[in-house]
């Protein structure tokens, strides 16, 4: 248990709350045999860096789990940071500012995204110490490169495609400069940035490069599948 009036160097938040339309009770659906949640929280304990573990959720059953393995909920969700237009980072300053009312700081959060099952203890682990070792430092965000040049896709106007930037249409993809998008997995940060820049995108947030094999964002039934496969791939020895 957390003392008052003590700082402490890293808790991980894992936001999962009951709600969710695209896949019904994502957060408790069975990936590989046991509940999604539940594999998140057993490879965030293996990680061994993480002071508390706490759960941010509205849902009985999500806390319910959470406490049999080995998580703290300390408190429910507000219902304002409950819904689907309540920013991520909105439910991280709620969090943050229940433990400092208790008292309690914490030098780093990292906070981990409840579906992220291809989430791989080293690179938290990398992520920490990159964070610890360099004071400029803000954050860390695991990102992936774009297979394709996106300064060349193209959106659709009455029907008809329309290239985004004219300008990159005849350029070779090679002359292209690379491209990234969030991973989707963790946000690894220093707590006091982040509460006073209030954004994830901080002014010194570092990428943590995956391999698009490591990483899968989940909104559909076959984004599911597919993370299923890839993470047969990437934990072949995963029990």
């Amino acid at each position: 248990m957390l003392m008052a009036d003590k700082k402490y160097k890293t808790i991980a938040i894992i936001p999962a709350r009951g709600g969710s339309k695209r896949i019904p009770n994502k957060n408790l659906k069975e990936f590989l045999g046991i509940p999604i949640l539940q594999m998140i929280l057993k490879k965030t304990k293996e990680c061994m860096i993480f002071d508390e573990i706490m759960v941010s959720t509205d849902s009985e059953q999500i806390k319910k789990l959470s406490l049999d393995n080995g998580a703290n909920v300390p408190f429910m969700r507000s219902s304002k940071n409950a819904d689907d237009l309540a920013p991520l980072q909105n439910v991280i300053f709620e969090v943050l500012e229940f433990y400092q009312s208790q008292n309690i700081s914490f030098e780093y959060f990292c906070c981990i995204l409840p579906t992220a099952a291809l989430l791989k203890k080293q690179n938290l682990q990398k992520a920490y110490d990159l964070l610890d070792q360099n004071n400029d430092l803000d954050g860390i965000m695991p990102v992936c490169e774009y297979s394709n040049p996106i300064l060349r896709s193209y959106t659709i106007e009455n029907n008809l495609l329309k290239i985004n930037s004219p300008e990159n249409y005849l350029k070779r993809s090679q002359d292209l400069p690379p491209a990234y998008y969030d991973a989707g997995q963790f946000y690894f940060y220093r707590t006091k940035s982040f509460l006073k820049q209030k954004t994830f995108m901080t002014k010194n947030t570092y990428p943590l490069f995956l391999k698009e094999i490591e990483s899968q964002d989940i909104d559909t039934i076959d984004d599911w599948n597919l993370a299923e496969m890839k993470h047969k791939i990437n934990f072949k020895d995963y029990e």
